[in-house]
């Protein structure tokens, strides 16, 4: 057995079962709301560092056609990998309408993209993408991100 999985299965457990099990529900207000203040500020600072990043890197204009390009070859990517299985468990499962829409659209990508792309070694495609990548996530936290609920309204 791992160590590293074994403690993410204790984890599991733990946070599924111990706040019915062993905490009140004030105690459950205070600990979640603490891990979501936490969420919270670490998520500011990861995009406070990312757009730090933004201006040390220099953004080639060469590279627009691939920003642009990135875009809709990523909402394809996620269309099918949301569609095909959607298909198939239709089979045994009833979905609501408009399922596939909410969770292509829904499926928005954040910080790790991003981090992802700036681990990457020196090589000479590095800036290509990281500006593919910075331009799909720009996108889904803007565009899709507050169009989600007009979106999902419209379809249900």
């Amino acid at each position: 057995m791992s160590g590293p999985i074994a403690v993410v299965v204790a984890g599991i457990l733990i946070g599924n079962r111990g706040p019915q099990d062993a905490m009140s529900d004030l105690t459950q207000r205070y600990v979640f709301g603490f891990w979501q203040l936490v969420d919270e500020i670490l998520n500011s600072v990861l995009f406070l560092l990312i757009g730090l990043e933004v201006l040390v890197l220099g953004f080639d204009p060469a590279f627009a056609w691939l920003s642009v390009a990135s875009i809709p070859l990523a909402l394809l990517a996620r269309f099918l990998a949301v569609a095909l299985p959607v298909t198939v468990m239709r089979t045994r499962q009833k979905f609501l309408p408009g399922t596939i829409p909410v969770l292509t659209w829904g499926g928005l990508r954040g910080g790790i993209s991003i981090a992802l792309a700036l681990s990457l070694p020196d090589v000479a495609e590095k800036p290509a993408l990281l500006a593919a990548t910075y331009a799909v996530v720009v996108f889904t936290i803007v565009v899709q991100g507050l169009s989600l609920r007009s979106m999902v309204e419209r379809v249900t």
